[in-house]
């Protein structure tokens, strides 16, 4: 396995300069934003998916420092109820899936989208329980009238461009959780992948090592961020917290740099079961740490996954 980062972190740096930053810190890949929530800092894309100079430029400055593209990442929500952004968030996704194949990157990393109540609705409204009833017809109006036209042909336009789609399961959209997913892949067909991101499944009570096991090679890429479960909070108030990230002292969790909320014994226990599971690419750095600096918290996790990994490393046993 490789050590990443998701480039986003470093947005406000020139992109050679954040690239040579991150091959010093030690890193072998870099996942780059293209646009949606995460913007894209160091990735045009109106001229790079069609100036195929500015697309060899784009892969030589990576290439020349030993680095790879793990994955492009434009997450957005290209089923908004607002349509300008639904538009905005799709043209994105199919420039980048087209500019993913033009430069031989394999995948390409988003949300699965969330619509809204009704087809005049203004904002998103994401569904988490099943009473009074009237969420459940929302929620089947949802899945039936908006993500599955959606994902039928937006899934079969990556495909026809040899690329996969890896979703990140993510609180707020329609897929964010394992059975989730399944619903969305059984709409999307084997295009449709996870961006598998333990950060947001701890907080949900999921377990990230069980779940690596149920995916298995529906697994294509993996953000490596961790969270942290303030018990005393979560007895008070549970999980479900709208406070602001940034008020940390009552939050019931917040994100924290891998190893900040679960120990390296977790995380050689999670590198294990993805290669069980068949996975051996990169482990991309996504740093949301508030109580670390960017630089603070992105050195920590790249020395504190190269322990991991080199721990983990594969090799046959003594008796062969």
């Amino acid at each position: 396995m490789k050590i990443g980062v998701f480039s986003v972190l470093f947005a406000q740096r020139p992109f050679d300069e954040a690239l040579d930053y991150i091959k010093e810190a030690g890193c072998e890949a870099v996942e780059i934003g293209t646009g949606g929530y995460p913007g894209n800092a160091h990735c045009d894309l109106d001229p790079l998916v069609k100036d195929k100079n500015a697309q060899q430029a784009f892969i030589d400055a990576v290439q020349s420092r030993g680095l790879e593209i793990s994955a492009l990442s434009c997450h957005g929500n290209p089923l908004h109820p607002d349509k300008q952004h639904a538009r905005a968030d799709d043209k994105t996704f199919r420039q980048t899936v087209e500019l993913a194949q033009a430069i031989g990157v394999e995948n390409v990393i988003t949300f699965s989208g969330c619509p809204g109540d009704s087809p005049d609705a203004k904002y998103p409204n994401w569904v988490t329980c099943p009473w009074p009833p009237d969420y459940l017809d929302l929620l089947d109006w949802q899945w039936k009238e908006v993500a599955t036209p959606y994902w039928s042909d937006a899934a079969q336009f990556a495909k026809n461009h040899g690329v996969r789609v890896a979703i990140e399961l993510h609180p707020g959209f329609l897929a964010y959780h394992t059975e989730s997913f399944r619903r969305l892949r059984e709409i999307g067909g084997e295009t449709i992948g996870v961006n598998f991101d333990p950060s947001h499944l701890f907080w949900q009570g999921m377990d990230p090592l069980v779940c690596i096991r149920d995916l298995k090679d529906a697994i294509f890429h993996v953000h490596m961020k961790d969270t942290w479960l303030d018990q005393p909070n979560i007895r008070v108030n549970g999980v479900l917290d709208t406070k602001p990230y940034t008020d940390e002292i009552h939050r019931s969790w917040i994100f924290r740099t891998v190893g900040y909320g679960h120990g390296q014994e977790f995380w050689r226990h999670l590198v294990s079961e993805l290669r069980m599971a068949g996975y051996d690419g990169v482990l991309s750095i996504e740093h949301e740490d508030s109580l670390m600096s960017t630089n603070e918290g992105f050195t920590s996790a790249v020395k504190f996954l190269k322990d991991v990994v080199i721990s983990e490393q594969p090799g046959a046993p003594w008796w062969v």
